[in-house]
């Protein structure tokens, strides 16, 4: 049989790991692209570069505290972050539908003229191309990025290390859920789209202990936590009561029968980092204004290649790789 693509191959869960896995590595696999991070470390005529790219269709185009345009430049800044490159330059390309409003593709463009003064990074090249009313969806961004190594030290991840989130995590997605108005929600939750290379760039300066860092964009904080034990002879234990979770997005998830671990982020890192260094790297976060930042966890020497969370009830829950996704088009 032929199978076909669903949304959830788009999910940043097993349905894409598998899709990634399956065909695309197969046919171009190399020891580079084999690691499937979000940007890719090399070096040139001796400089530590870091690259990396991605696509947004996230619907719809704006949303509660910020847009596709903000987006498109923050989730890319961010790639390149989490692997300790500050970002330097951009490419961006549209697919535009036939149809777009004038007005609106320029506060779009304003919005991306925001945020990369914002990131400190300068859009150098780009291509548009519009396709007939209903060949896409409004309008699709793809950025790439080129960043300069500056934390080159990941060391390996070792029993009772800290794992460290930024803040209360969900937002981004909860925000989308309020924005497309399928249910009759009323709540006062923003996205927490942003740039994190300003904090990163404070973490990696003043903490040599730092062992791992990745943005928990589609799947949450759960897919990214399923990543790091993944094959691994260790485990993760987080705790219930110290996820940091806003009331409301909490609310909501509960209605509507999400796990918020597993609600996409876009201004959400998960760190890992040796226990001795736990301390300073809650304070620089704290101080940098991730007021909510905290420790959810620990490397274990149980639960090997396993991520679970101790809940409130004295119990122990494993935290399962999701396939596909709660919502589609998030990012």
């Amino acid at each position: 049989m032929d199978k076909k693509i669903t949304l959830a191959h788009g999910s940043g869960a097993r349905a894409t790991r598998d899709l990634i896995e399956d065909i695309i590595l197969k046919h171009l696999r190399n020891p580079m692209l084999d690691e499937l991070n979000d940007s890719a470390l090399f070096e040139l005529k001796s400089k530590k570069l870091a690259f990396t790219t991605d696509s947004y269709t996230v619907n719809p185009l704006f949303f509660p505290g910020s847009d596709i345009g903000k987006l498109s430049v923050y989730g890319t800044v961010n790639d390149l972050a989490v692997v300790g490159a500050r970002p330097v330059f951009l490419s961006l390309s549209f697919i535009i539908e036939e149809g777009l409003s004038l007005n609106d593709f320029e506060r779009v463009i304003v919005s991306i003229k925001e945020a990369k003064n914002n990131a400190e990074v300068e859009i150098i090249t780009g291509d548009t191309k519009v396709v007939e009313k209903g060949k896409c969806d409004k309008l699709f961004i793809t950025t790439s990025g080129l960043g300069i190594s500056e934390y080159s030290k990941m060391g390996s991840i070792s029993i009772g290390d800290k794992i460290i989130v930024n803040g209360a995590i969900g937002e981004h997605e909860t925000s989308i859920i309020l924005a497309r108005g399928d249910f009759k929600f009323k709540a006062n939750v923003l996205s927490d789209c942003a740039s994190l290379w300003g904090v990163i760039s404070k973490l990696i300066k003043s903490c040599g202990k730092i062992k791992f860092m990745r943005d928990a964009t589609r799947g949450g904080v759960g897919v990214v936590l399923n990543e790091i034990v993944e094959g691994n002879s260790f485990g993760i234990e987080i705790q219930e009561d110290s996820i940091p979770l806003k009331d409301e997005v909490k609310a909501i998830s509960e209605l509507l029968g999400y796990d918020p671990l597993y609600l996409a982020n876009e201004g959400r890192f998960i760190m890992i980092i040796d226990k001795d260094e736990e301390s300073k790297a809650l304070g620089i976060l704290k101080s940098s204004g991730f007021h909510d930042a905290v420790t959810i966890g620990s490397i274990s020497s149980i639960h090997k290649g396993r991520a679970v969370l101790s809940t409130k009830m004295k119990g122990v829950r494993i935290l399962d790789y999701p396939y596909g996704t709660q919502l589609p088009r998030i990012c």
